[in-house]
């Protein structure tokens, strides 16, 4: 009995200490981690909407729709150029989150993946341009359907659909409240 005791304090000390070095870690790399992710979030921006040079998050209410977890507006010297919707969607290996750009002209200008759980090799592969680039260009009047606007990629059709999906989760937001807002 008294060995169980010994062992279950040493193990409480060990786990505490564990705990305060993890907590420790976590404080350090957080600000880096933070800074990292607007990095990549600009830069998303700016491949997305190159004639944008400034973003700014959008009024409009979203809360209707659970899968749009932001909106920026881009504008050009004080005149919008577009939006730019970050969305999820549910692929095969879990949710992905993109970010989709649509110019005032109605033109989906562009998708980047910011994060997923795809399967390496297969559905990782709509972060590639082969797949991605399909998008670019394609009015946004209507929503886009795999096999018809969008050819799937090989063995990772609910990957195509599910980021096809989030590119139509905006068109379908942009058509119903910011189509003509400019």
């Amino acid at each position: 009995m008294k060995e169980n005791l010994k062992l279950g304090i040493k193990l409480l000390i060990i786990a505490g200490v564990a705990g305060l070095l993890l907590g420790f870690a976590y404080q350090i790399t957080k600000g880096p981690i933070e800074a990292k992710a607007k990095e990549e979030q600009a830069l998303a921006m700016k491949e997305l909407l190159p004639s944008a040079d400034d973003f700014n998050k959008s009024e409009k209410d979203y809360s209707s729709d659970k899968n749009i977890d932001s909106i920026y507006e881009g504008n050009k010297s004080g005149k919008l150029s577009g939006y730019l919707f970050t969305v999820k969607s549910s692929g095969y290996g879990g949710p992905i989150t993109m970010m989709v750009g649509i110019s005032t002209e109605g033109k989906v200008e562009g998708v980047k993946i910011l994060a997923h759980t795809e399967t390496p090799g297969l559905g990782s592969n709509a972060e590639k341009p082969k797949f991605k680039d399909q998008f670019k260009g394609k009015p946004a009047l209507k929503e886009l359907a795999v096999g018809t606007d969008i050819q799937a990629m090989t063995g990772s059709t609910i990957t195509s659909k599910a980021v096809t999906n989030g590119v139509n989760t905006a068109i379908k937001f942009y058509n119903a409240q910011l189509k003509g807002a400019k």
